[in-house]
């Protein structure tokens, strides 16, 4: 389920096709900024599913729900995948695909999870930033509290396709029992993006809020990481929050050294080749611009 992130859609659609991932069933929450484009010229080629919901509420769950019931029931799926826009799968040795680390990974384990680290980098006004999003995030929990972040992020759940999954708000659980996890030979990990630039980190925020806000039977916590974000944007103290957040070029050099970041430029350099043989080099090439 995806709403207005055109920086981005590209790649991670042709990053995932690339992967081995037989098709894409997304559904586009009314995107303004050209998203839904993107989506349709990929719906053009045949790989693409592409659903449209025009509602602005945080109805995630059952969407997901939905279109990961339809991946077993319509399109015959062994493992769903359950992915934002701005995360990117990848098995951890890198002579694996995706396809591959999941073709070894016995269906007898129904549903397992797999890591999602954020990838850092200095600040941005806009632009999706592969270039500079290079660092792995392993800084301690304290210096996240410092830097007005709750935690690292919670694993995100692959599951067998079943005609009854039920897919929990935010993709990390499902329904299915978990039989264990893949043999350590076959993980995978998510890279995953979450404040490319300010104009991206602006609009993600007033949408989640508002999508709250139009949701009076959802509860959530005070301290909710989305909504505190979305009383700082009302204060007009938001901007300041992702400066705070992104690392400038010198912290990153001595977070290095600490052990807190980790330089990692798989993504980009996957991104980069993959160029030449993308579906539409020209939707791709706009993300890595």
């Amino acid at each position: 389920m995806v709403r207005d992130e055109v920086d981005v859609v590209a790649a991670m659609v042709e990053h995932h096709l690339d992967q081995g991932v037989d098709l894409l069933v997304v559904t586009d929450n009314a995107s303004v900024d050209g998203t839904t484009e993107v989506l349709a010229a990929y719906e053009a080629t045949g790989r693409i599913e592409l659903h449209h919901d025009p509602v602005h509420r945080k109805q995630q769950g059952d969407v997901v729900t939905a279109m990961a019931r339809r991946a077993r029931t319509v399109h015959r799926a062994d493992w769903v995948l359950n992915l934002d826009a701005d995360e990117f799968m990848l098995a951890r040795d890198p002579g694996l695909t995706v396809r591959a680390a999941l073709e070894a990974t016995p269906l007898h384990l129904n549903a397992f999870t797999v890591d999602v680290v954020n990838m850092i980098g200095p600040t941005a006004e806009s632009g999706a930033g592969f270039d500079r999003l290079v660092w792995r995030d392993h800084r301690p929990d304290d210096l996240l509290v410092e830097r007005e972040l709750h935690a690292h992020p919670t694993p995100n759940a692959v599951h067998r396709g079943e005609s009854d999954v039920v897919v929990q708000q935010g993709n990390h659980f499902t329904s299915l029992v978990s039989n264990g996890q893949p043999d350590e030979a076959v993980a995978m990990e998510v890279l995953h993006l979450p404040w490319r630039s300010w104009s991206q980190f602006e609009r993600k925020v007033v949408n989640a809020g508002r999508g709250y806000e139009a949701s009076p039977t959802l509860r959530p916590s005070p301290r909710h990481h989305g909504m505190r974000d979305y009383r700082l944007w009302q204060e007009g103290r938001l901007h300041a929050t992702y400066d705070r957040r992104c690392p400038s070029p010198a912290e990153l050099d001595e977070w290095a050294g600490r052990g807190w970041v980790e330089h990692d430029t798989r993504l980009l350099e996957r991104l980069t080749a993959l160029q030449e043989r993308a579906l539409r080099p020209d939707l791709l090439g706009a993300c890595l611009r």
